[in-house]
């Protein structure tokens, strides 16, 4: 049962979490005793990908037809149908992103595969059934789903999987080419405009993240956010309240009707932790909120807490991280 990994790649790099998927496909092949091909999407390098060795991966295939450099649904599709057809792949690896949800479904119905998506740990494949244990609920609840039928594709949660570094290991870089026309490109958008936030990272992508809510009082306070995100190398984001009134653009509105982020490091800034917004950025591995309402209901998702006013406390924080630089 082989394994084929979709690998995002953005600007010439892999993106972290494709770093993620990269070594969830390597132990999954590994547990069903075969290997763990790529097929790389987006703008890429030879040499970026040859470092997915690092991650187990031991072949990666790379079309660099040009119109690939931005997502376009049908041509993405395409190319990965083409490639798991062309490796004979049992078992499709993808990451729960705007790319894996909107490739994954189509996937699914082009090569008669069983769908499992927000998967958080490797399967278990004992007893002859293929089982995932996969998030409900915005991340309240889990649910073992089993994946029938000869092909599988599993679209993997961000940070449920440590990205695996093993020095010194490459992949081959294989030219692939999957005949793609100008039908497959009708889709695609007439004009690509990327929001870049702090550092030049999209805020899906982005490591670290300085968020502001309705107690930042408006958006003349807004430079107290970005002097800590600029300190600290992170996105700025906000609550939809903040979005809704203007004092920031919709495309920094993070929640469940907003954006999903799964940084390391997430600080919420005079938020009060509505669940739609806690919907949004349950992913994130540390949680840091600031609030002066100790009864907040963010204090309870936080991994650390602290009670006071943000006026107060973001200008001394900003100068204690300046100070580890």
């Amino acid at each position: 049962m082989s394994v084929l990994v979709v690998v995002e790649c953005d600007k010439g790099e892999v993106k972290k979490s494709s770093l993620e998927v990269a070594t969830y496909g390597a132990q999954l092949a590994a547990q069903l005793g075969t290997s763990a091909t790529a097929i790389a999407v987006g703008e890429a390098t030879d040499a970026s990908l040859a470092k997915l060795g690092e991650q187990g991966i031991t072949k990666v295939l790379y079309d660099k037809e040009p119109r690939l450099k931005d997502f376009v649904n049908n041509a993405y599709t395409k190319l990965i149908a083409t490639a798991a057809q062309q490796e004979d792949a049992k078992v499709i690896v993808l990451a729960n992103s705007n790319i894996g949800a909107a490739v994954g479904s189509r996937l699914s119905i082009r090569l008669q595969a069983a769908l499992a998506t927000n998967v958080v740990e490797l399967p278990k494949t004992d007893g002859g059934q293929f089982t995932v244990k996969r998030g409900a609920f915005s991340g309240k609840a889990f649910s073992d789903v089993v994946l029938n039928g000869d092909r599988k594709i599993i679209a993997v949660k961000k940070n449920s999987i440590e990205a695996q570094h093993e020095a010194g290991k490459t992949a081959e870089v294989v030219a692939f080419s999957a005949q793609l026309g100008d039908a497959d490109f009708a889709d695609a958008p007439k004009q690509v405009v990327m929001q870049d936030q702090a550092g030049g990272i999209l805020l899906p992508e982005a490591e670290r993240v300085v968020s502001g809510g309705r107690g930042m009082k408006g958006p003349e306070n807004w430079g107290l956010i970005e002097d800590l995100a600029k300190a600290l190398g992170a996105a700025t984001a906000c609550s939809k309240p903040v979005s809704d009134v203007d004092w920031r653009p919709h495309h920094e509105h993070v929640g469940q009707t907003g954006i999903t982020v799964s940084p390391n490091l997430y600080i919420a800034c005079g938020i009060s932790g509505a669940i739609q917004h806690l919907a949004g950025v349950n992913s994130s591995k540390v949680i840091v909120v600031i609030n002066k309402d100790p009864e907040a209901p963010f204090f309870k998702a936080a991994d650390y807490g602290i009670v006071g006013d943000v006026f107060d406390v973001l200008p001394k924080l900003t100068a204690a991280v300046k100070e580890l630089d």
